[in-house]
């Protein structure tokens, strides 16, 4: 859609913003760019005009420059009928070119108008190779099939051949998938362990949850001096006697609301000997009984141990948890990288750069909470795509969606986390308690789905292959694709008086291979 966008016709469609400069340049090694100079205020930017249709999902795409100063942030936004939209952001960069990545939902139809924004206004802005492409909802979720289709499965052959290795036409293949190999939950808390209708209903369902509160400082030493874990060490043993992988949450959370009543008014001494309590205390009890650890909580919006300890603390409680539990994956965990375009705290630049501040040599994990209010599909994909270069496992961590439209923006979110590679995993933040849920009840108070619930079932019986059954061909070859898990295969034949059976692995190593599994059966003469 864009004109003009490697820049080779110089400024030609591209215009002024706010009375910037705009001039197109070359440079030494002959590539040419626009650049917005003489910017008299944040929104001071080159800019161009498109014309967007409503509920349309664009991509966006840029290189970016400054002329001076490192880590400099640079919003892309487009104008439109309906207000300002934020597509994108990234920490740029003079010297060298940084790509901001982004994409929005158009909301009416209309003039959307391109510019840049900084609130440095002394620096030029340098803009170069600008995407920006369109996509029907129906387009989006087939691209959401065919990346399903690749990272999520694999294909498989099943080969059934007689005693002598003769095919077997008209063979009948039933598969079943024992385990599912993408991680999807959902929270508990302390109520599970009395509710047996609760239980059921969770246990049929998830093999990973969060504690919600019950791992919590505040949770597990309200007094000073007296700690408490028997929620905790309960809500641990359900977990093992039903097969469930526990994320620790949290070992440390950053906002100053959120501390034990007795915690803020301690010197600063005294508050870090109670930290250090606190991490030898939480870690070393659940030390090899978790999979995860989120260390510092919310340490992108917060800094309530950095204003007291130190600006390392983050780091140092990383490396101090790695030490202590050097299984786990550590986790910076955050609000608003996924679900709130704009939040200047915490946009995907910003998470990239608080990763570079931890210690090398542990092992990190980027976890996305996703407390969404009217999901945007086409930057939340940027947002992922951005965060995918550090090459770390992606987990949604605290999934829950506002009460406008719930169960079809929570199917949105899932369809798309799924279909993304990058994502390692999700927790769903449904975590019922008679007084209701954070924000989102999978059930009623009778444990009934609500229709939340129903859109999880519906994943769920998705991801599982519960039962899949077919013939073979006349090279005895059934084919499919099946998502990664393990499998049984059970092959029977109208002249084979018993089934033969076997069992594989679809992995998810990125092995796009076939999978050819043979099954003999004894063909009765």
């Amino acid at each position: 859609m864009v004109a003009n966008p490697e820049m080779d016709g110089g400024v030609a469609g591209w215009g002024s913003f706010r009375g910037a400069r705009v001039e197109g340049r070359v440079g030494a090694d002959g590539n040419r760019f626009v650049v917005a100079s003489w910017r008299n205020s944040s929104y001071g930017s080159v800019s161009q005009r498109f014309w967007f249709k409503k509920d349309h999902l664009y991509a966006f795409s840029a290189w970016v420059q400054v002329s001076e100063g490192s880590g400099v942030p640079v919003k892309a936004m487009f104008r439109t009928r309906g207000g300002y939209r934020f597509a994108g952001a990234v920490m740029a960069e003079a010297g060298c070119w940084s790509m901001l990545k982004g994409g929005l939902t158009a909301q009416q139809t209309g003039v959307a108008e391109l510019y840049f924004e900084s609130k440095n206004a002394t620096v030029e802005i340098w803009v170069d190779s600008v995407s920006l492409q369109p996509f029907t909802k129906d387009e989006w979720r087939s691209h959401q099939a065919e990346n399903t289709e690749l990272y999520r499965k694999g294909r498989v052959r099943v080969q059934a051949v007689d005693a002598s290795g003769r095919p077997l036409a008209g063979a009948n293949v039933s598969l079943h998938q024992n385990e599912l190999n993408f991680p999807f939950g959902c929270a508990i808390n302390k109520h599970i362990l009395a509710n047996t209708a609760y239980q059921n209903w969770f246990s049929s369902r998830f093999k990973h949850t969060t504690f919600e509160d019950e791992l919590k400082w505040y949770a597990t030493e309200k007094t000073q001096g007296q700690e408490d874990y028997a929620d905790a060490d309960a809500l641990l043993q359900f977990a093992k006697k039903n097969g469930v992988s526990v994320r620790g949450h949290n070992i440390f959370w950053n906002d100053p609301k959120m501390q034990p009543s007795w915690v803020p008014s301690l010197a600063p001494e005294q508050l870090r000997a109670a930290a250090d309590k606190r991490m030898n205390s939480v870690v070393s009890r659940f030390k090899g009984q978790v999979i995860h650890w989120d260390v510092v909580n919310e340490n992108l919006h917060f800094k309530f141990f950095e204003d007291k300890l130190g600006a390392d603390f983050s780091a140092k409680a990383f490396q101090a948890a790695h030490q202590l539990d050097s299984g786990p994956i550590k986790f910076l965990n955050e609000y608003n990288t996924l679900e709130q375009k704009g939040d200047a705290d915490a946009t995907p630049a910003n998470y990239l750069k608080k990763l570079k501040e931890m210690p090398s040599g542990v092992p990190l994990g980027i976890g996305l909470e996703g407390h969404f209010d009217a999901p945007d599909i086409a930057y939340m994909r940027s947002a992922l795509d951005t965060l995918a270069a550090a090459n770390l496992p992606i987990w949604i961590t605290e999934l829950d969606v506002a009460n406008t439209n719930q169960a079809e923006g929570l199917e949105q979110i899932i369809n798309e986390a799924t279909a993304h590679p990058a994502i390692r995993g999700i927790v769903i933040w449904g975590a019922w308690k008679p007084s209701g849920c954070y924000r989102m009840c999978l059930t009623d108070n009778s444990f009934s789905n609500l229709p939340t619930g129903d859109v999880i079932d519906k994943m769920l019986d998705r991801l599982k292959h519960k039962s899949l059954t077919g013939a073979t061909d006349q090279d005895g070859f059934f084919e499919t694709s099946l998502y990664h898990g393990s499998y049984d295969v059970s092959v029977t034949h109208q002249d084979a008086p018993v089934p033969s059976a076997g069992s594989f692995q679809v992995s998810s190593d990125g092995n796009t291979q076939l999978i050819t599994t043979t099954v003999q059966i004894q063909v009765s003469s």
